[in-house]
């Protein structure tokens, strides 16, 4: 997130306003269609078009790092993520989702204060409970109904999530936007994030695009050894998802201190690994790129373009 306004300070909004309200689907209509039907029909067709994801995992899938942009842009690759056989099975009750902030800046986790999450196919209720017990702790701050609603990272992987669960009213969510926090801040959260990690009836959404290349973001890295821009920014990328799916947060932020890459959800990212490491030997799992997407592919230094990877944390059969 840009540096701005900062979220309220823990808990200084009262846990009653969390009981009420529903924030809007502030980019129905123009990141996705606000048309149940079309926007049903489309997803259907990115999850079809990736059929292939469900062969490339053997395991049983407990978190996906997934796109958030515009669905025209990045829907396909986000679907990858979300074709797995039992992606969300019927085990799974709770949806923890971890998007970063573009807009406001803050040093912490932020929670929602609304009941609801409207989507055009079905709202989906959020879990009061754990977001008390998660408040409780005094660790995360609370973001207003405008601040929540002025972001696009949690809200882009709603529609899919509605989709798949299908009105399942049993089926909570959990959202949480992550700020400007340090590798050793996403360790703490990832220790208190670590029984419902461990638990089977919780599945884990990372929203995350990757390289944001060009001028109007300020990032033109280039290695022209790799070939054509657009290969040297693949190249970047995948060196970022092989640092990743090492497990090992040291060298990812190694990469992202050497490479600056413009991985916005590189915060959320990191409260996965060290998810991953502190659950190493209770719950083994291996970590899995299985789609990768560009917007356009550059050729010139005045292009641009956004990457957008579809990632699978499983438990290998």
């Amino acid at each position: 997130g840009s540096p701005g306004e900062t979220c309220s300070d823990p808990l200084s909004i009262s846990m009653a306003h969390r009981l009420r309200g529903t924030r809007r689907a502030s980019h129905a209509g123009s990141w996705y269609s606000n048309r149940a039907s079309e926007l049903d029909a489309q997803l259907q067709s990115f999850l079809d078009d990736a059929t292939d994801a469900r062969s490339s995992i053997s395991g049983h899938p407990r978190a996906i790092i997934c796109p958030h942009a515009g669905f025209s842009y990045s829907g396909a690759t986000a679907a990858w993520s979300y074709q797995q056989p039992d992606r969300i099975s019927d085990a799974v009750t709770r949806i923890f989702i971890l998007g970063p902030s573009h807009h406001v800046g803050f040093k912490s986790i932020a929670l929602p204060v609304v009941s609801k999450y409207e989507t055009p196919l079905g709202d989906l209720k959020l879990d009061q409970d754990v977001l008390s017990t998660l408040s409780d702790t005094a660790q995360f701050s609370s973001m207003d109904a405008s601040v929540d609603e002025d972001e696009h990272s949690i809200e882009m992987q709603l529609p899919f999530i509605a989709k798949l669960v299908k009105g399942r009213s049993d089926v909570t969510i959990v959202p949480m936007m992550v700020g400007h926090i340090s590798s050793v801040q996403a360790g703490h959260f990832a220790e208190i994030l670590s029984p419902y990690f461990e638990d089977e009836t919780n599945f884990f959404v990372i929203s995350s695009d990757f390289c944001h290349w060009g001028r109007r973001f300020r990032y033109q890295h280039y290695d022209s050894s790799k070939g054509s821009i657009h290969a040297s920014i693949e190249a970047l990328d995948r060196e970022g998802m092989e640092a990743i799916e090492s497990q090992d947060p040291d060298q990812f932020v190694d990469y992202l201190e050497r490479t600056d890459n413009t991985i916005c959800g590189q915060r959320p990212i990191l409260v996965l690994m060290h998810l991953l490491q502190q659950c190493r030997e209770s719950m083994p799992c291996q970590c899995s790129f299985i789609s990768y997407a560009q917007s356009s592919a550059v050729v010139d230094m005045k292009d641009s373009s956004v990457s957008y990877a579809a990632g699978v944390v499983y438990r290998p059969e």
